[in-house]
């Protein structure tokens, strides 16, 4: 018995049609054969060993990777153009190499292999350093760029190409071959898009190339034992390009984020079969390189002038840690018939929400102000906690009047206008309290969490938007 897949969204089918009915798309649809199946074998929890993992030079990427690399996995690095990824897995590489990656003569970085025959690759690698020799080994492959630019890259990092082989060929069965011949410790191949199969029909980068490649790199990575990490283009929505199988396929989902424009960058774990997922690690991209960020909240926080209105302090989570971040609000008689609302950071339907809330339940009038929300520093934000900082900052420039000094506010706010209770609300409170704020204005549920009033100097429970309106002073208009 044959099924028809589709090689877009791998719905499946009874029999061939022209059009996929799930993705729409038009002569994706192909037949493959059923084979029979196979005998099984049962796992025992008992019998399963620890997993083993490669610990990394760079404390924020064993927290996001969950303590390391494992051997053997499959990792998809993700991000918008010029973000700092080929940057990353090459500080990566170093860490791996030389551990701490402050030294070393980029200018001996191993000559390429332009040809297909792996025995034009450098000279052969010991299993190194974790795999039973003296020093760590990693095989980059580089198809966006050339050596030239690794070298260059390295000399600005000022880091050590010692046992770093570069290999510009992007030939998916050549880098096998190289990789089963020299075993390195780390493959990274840049990009996946880059990478093809003569086998295979159309040009490197579109689907059906993808998916092939990507699954004989899987297969490599299992059988050899070794962790391969390859870099992936996004969409404009910012999700991973190529198929959507590709995301299924790995064993590990990474997304680098941030704004051009400013110099944070967040490494965001969405997927990852060996730990945690939703786990951030916070960079500062600098001239050498990106450098971790031991105290984010600090580096948020940055240039927050105190107690002015329109602008709030909350605590938001991120994955398993708190930062906290300053959003400010400007409201603005409108000029036109119907006013604007914009934000920046913040996803606008839920601006909208909480505006009308704001007209409904706490009697403010903003149907003839224009209202701009912005997250400082260029972060975007989707937790839920921010909602009672956002109100009150639009309450505040409204009223033109301040929230109080060193004050922080914690809640997700419902359309009856309740303040409603925050996950981790103890470890926000905690991470307020280290950076000296007093005051937390949040809901009573989660208040009672932190185990009363004693977690934090000054605490105000409140149960509605309008009643926290009411504590700053801010009255209803008529």
């Amino acid at each position: 018995m044959s099924l028809y897949i589709c090689s877009h969204c791998d719905s499946q089918y009874s029999k061939w049609q022209g059009q996929c009915d799930e993705c729409n798309k038009w002569g994706t649809i192909a037949e493959e054969s059923e084979h029979a199946s196979l005998p099984t074998e049962s796992v025992s929890i008992a019998s399963s060993t620890p997993l083993e993992r490669i610990p990394i030079a760079i404390q924020e990427i064993n927290n996001v990777l969950g303590g390391g690399l494992v051997p053997g996995s499959f990792v998809l690095l993700a991000g918008d153009p010029g973000i700092g990824k080929s940057t990353l897995v090459l500080q990566i590489a170093c860490a791996l190499i030389s551990p701490p990656c402050t030294q070393g003569n980029s200018s001996k970085i191993s000559p390429p292999c332009t040809q297909g025959d792996s025995s034009k690759i450098s000279p052969p690698v010991h299993r190194g350093g974790l795999r039973g020799g003296s020093s760590a080994s990693v095989l980059y492959i580089a198809g966006e760029e050339s050596p030239d630019q690794i070298a260059l890259r390295l000399n600005r990092l000022n880091a050590s190409s010692q046992n770093l082989r570069f290999l510009a060929n992007t030939s998916v069965k050549s880098i096998i071959a190289n990789i089963k011949k020299h075993k390195p410790d780390l493959v990274i191949v840049d990009s996946i898009q880059t990478i093809f199969d003569e086998d295979i029909d159309g040009t490197s980068g579109n689907v059906n190339q993808v998916r092939a490649c990507a699954s004989q790199l899987l297969q490599i990575a299992k059988q050899e034992n070794i962790p391969i990490i390859v870099i992936g283009h996004v969409t404009k929505e910012g999700y991973a390009a190529g198929p959507q199988t590709l995301a299924h396929m790995v064993d590990v989902v990474l997304y680098l984020e941030g704004d051009r424009f400013h110099e944070h960058r967040l490494l965001r774990s969405t997927k990852n079969r060996f730990g945690p997922t939703n786990q951030v690690g916070v960079f500062s991209m600098s001239e050498k390189g990106l450098q971790e960020v031991k105290n984010p909240s600090e580096m948020f926080l940055s240039g927050q002038r105190g107690a002015i209105a329109g602008s709030v302090v909350s605590v938001v989570m991120e994955g398993s840690r708190p930062f906290l971040i300053e959003i400010q609000a400007l409201t603005n008689k409108t000029s036109y018939g119907y006013p604007k609302r914009a934000v920046s950071g913040f996803d606008l339907s839920r601006l909208e929400l909480l505006i009308a809330v704001l007209a409904r339940r706490a009697g403010l009038k903003l149907d003839n102000q224009d209202v701009f929300l912005n997250i400082v520093s260029g972060l975007k934000v989707k937790d839920p906690g921010l909602d009672l900082a956002a109100a009150l900052a639009i309450a505040s420039s409204l009223s033109n009047q301040a929230m109080p000094q060193k004050s922080v506010a914690l809640g997700e706010i419902g359309l009856a206008g309740e303040v409603r209770p925050v996950a981790h609300f103890a470890h926000r409170v905690e991470e307020a309290k280290r950076l000296g704020f007093e005051k937390i204005y949040g809901p009573s549920l989660s208040l009672r969490a932190t185990g009363g009033s004693e977690a934090i100097p000054s605490i105000n429970q409140i149960s509605t938007l309008a009643e926290m309106l009411e504590i700053l002073g801010i009255k209803k208009e008529q």
